[in-house]
């Protein structure tokens, strides 16, 4: 326990503690919405299980006395001279309505993200304003997540928004032609709760028919012509969120974007797609040294990010474990699963030899294939 930090928690010591905790606060409708996904969540299974496919192969003998987990995120040109550096290569992905798991909602989250240093995305669908969000995140880099939708005038309205209240960088997702087939929001009814509301869209309704409503989303959006509008309409860089085949990361590039999230929504779009960390093999092949790219999928574990990193990300992101750790304990609750995350983190790159995140390699994994077989990548 000695190498244990003073403030982790004393009764939660993973996320999977956090997430058993967390969830015993949650009411039924809200602990489904967040924890299930499409359709027969086999996407949603598999982005956790993918990671036990890898196995981790440690160097030996290497002196990691002072290995550096620090990572860069949205580099210097898009956040300053201050924000490029972050403790660890890991941030907060945008998930909607934070009020739902606790009443201080997004602002808490924002205020976790800033005490630890770490990134946060915020959704188009948060039950906090982004300008309330910024003002808690004490110049702490947030990105501003949005769909494309058929009324482009919210699109507008939240760039405009987002820029003027700070934020560094725009997450579009683009696996939401139209919304994915989430059975536990149909069986629970599910809406809002009275009193909570879309903050950010104030035209969206908040009961299940009104967000669903082809309306919301713009099936017709395509390459070549959302991509070049967007450029119009924002001088942020512009990060596409939902990539998951090497075809679409060179469409990215030949695009001019300024990064790829490899995600499959957390398993909440499109059931039966590959698990995020197998495409994140096939999109890095095409991305290095072209365009930054970062991950988005059932990470659990300091090992989990490692791995990521190993098979290419630059970077990583996390949707569940913050709604779950404010579940728990509100602010001090994202604060715990972040540092849990960070301490397995520091733990696993001194366990496996790397004195920095740079020196994380495909060296440092092996397949385990179906046969048995343990592979060398």
């Amino acid at each position: 326990m000695a190498n244990r930090p003073a403030s982790i928690d004393a009764s939660v010591f993973t996320i999977a503690d956090l997430k058993e905790q967390g969830n015993k606060k949650l009411p039924r409708y809200a602990q489904e919405y967040f924890n299930e996904g499409a359709m027969d969540l086999i996407t949603l299974r598999d982005n956790e299980e993918a990671f036990n496919r890898y196995k981790i192969r440690p160097r030996v003998l290497v002196n990691v006395d002072k290995a550096d987990t620090s990572a860069e995120i949205f580099g210097t040109t898009a956040c300053g001279t201050d924000c490029g550096k972050v403790p660890f290569p890991m941030g907060l992905s945008p998930t909607a309505y934070h009020k739902l798991a606790h009443p201080e909602g997004e602002a808490a989250t924002s205020r976790a993200a800033a005490s630890t240093g770490i990134p946060m995305g915020l959704s188009m669908y948060a039950t906090t304003s982004l300008e309330e969000v910024a003002a808690q995140s004490n110049g702490n880099p947030l990105v501003m997540h949005m769909g494309l939708m058929r009324n482009r005038q919210l699109n507008v309205q939240l760039l405009q928004r987002a820029e003027k209240a700070g934020f560094k960088a725009i997450f579009v997702s683009v696996d939401c032609p139209v919304l994915g087939l989430r059975l536990n929001e149909h069986r629970n009814c599910f809406q809002l709760p009275e009193g909570l509301d879309h903050e950010n869209l104030p035209l969206i309704g908040t009961d299940l028919e009104a967000r669903c409503h082809e309306s919301d989303y713009d099936p017709t959006a395509d390459w070549n012509t959302a991509i070049p509008w967007l450029r119009s309409q924002t001088k942020l860089p512009l990060w596409l969120k939902g990539v998951g085949t090497a075809d679409d990361v060179i469409l990215a590039i030949r695009h001019g974007l300024d990064g790829v999230v490899v995600s499959n929504h957390g398993g909440r779009q499109l059931d039966g797609v590959p698990a995020s960390l197998d495409s994140l093999r096939e999109c890095a092949a095409v991305a290095k040294g072209k365009i930054p790219i970062a991950f988005d999928g059932g990470i659990r574990r300091g090992s989990d990010i490692f791995k990521a990193i190993a098979l290419g990300a630059d970077f990583c992101f996390v949707g569940r474990i913050p709604i779950w750790g404010l579940a728990y304990n509100g602010q001090q609750g994202v604060e715990l699963g972040i540092k849990i995350l960070m301490n397995e983190f520091k733990n696993i790159m001194a366990l496996a030899g790397c004195r920095s995140v740079k020196e994380i390699n495909k060296g440092h994994l092996s397949l385990l294939a179906s046969n048995g077989v343990l592979s060398k990548l």
